[in-house]
């Protein structure tokens, strides 16, 4: 079994913002495996179904960014799953906006919302899909930055990003980490 978890923001204010491209790809992979994202349950909304035969717990934390890992953590415990059994999909502003970066473990990087992770896990160890939403422009606020909409040129990249996130997943499931890592770390 594996949880998958797109990290973002609650509330409708912070839809469609560079933070919140976890959430989009936990949507897109919801429409992609018809995986109604059907409850709520672990401070997330959540969804029950299948990829590739895997049972799979898709799963958008609403606990607001800074405190991922609290949601994260019950998650865990609940379905009693390894660290190495969770991927986790969240924004990277030191990528190219679409660029996808697979590691199987990490620092935190500056993310708050992974910082709450390993700090609730006791570990640097899980799977990640980090998605680039470009590097802030000189004079901006870092969270002004992360919490805007992107740009109407960059959508396209975007949308392909979340599509590729999405295949990333499934191959994660069905080849293995180092196999995906192989395929999607391209440039």
């Amino acid at each position: 079994m594996y949880i998958i978890i797109g990290l973002g923001n609650p509330t409708r204010e912070y839809q469609a913002t560079r933070h919140n491209i976890g959430f989009d790809v936990i949507t897109r992979i919801s429409d992609d495996y018809n995986i109604p994202l059907d409850f709520k349950k672990h401070k997330a909304v959540c969804g029950k179904g299948f990829i590739e035969g895997e049972k799979v717990i898709l799963a958008q934390p609403q606990t607001y960014m800074n405190l991922s890992g609290e949601s994260v953590r019950e998650l865990v415990d609940f379905y009693k799953v390894t660290p190495q059994e969770v991927i986790v999909i969240y924004d990277d502003i030191s990528l190219e906006p679409g660029q996808l970066r697979l590691r199987s473990k990490g620092s935190a990087g500056g993310h708050n919302g992974i910082k709450s992770i390993i700090s609730h896990l006791g570990t640097l160890e899980f799977p990640r899909i980090k998605v680039g939403v470009g590097d802030k422009p000189a004079g901006y606020d870092l969270a002004d930055y992360v919490l805007s909409r992107f740009k109407a040129e960059e959508q396209p990249i975007i949308r392909e990003a979340i599509k590729k996130s999405s295949e990333a997943v499934k191959s994660i499931i069905k080849d293995g980490m180092e196999t995906a890592m192989n395929i999607y770390n391209r440039k």
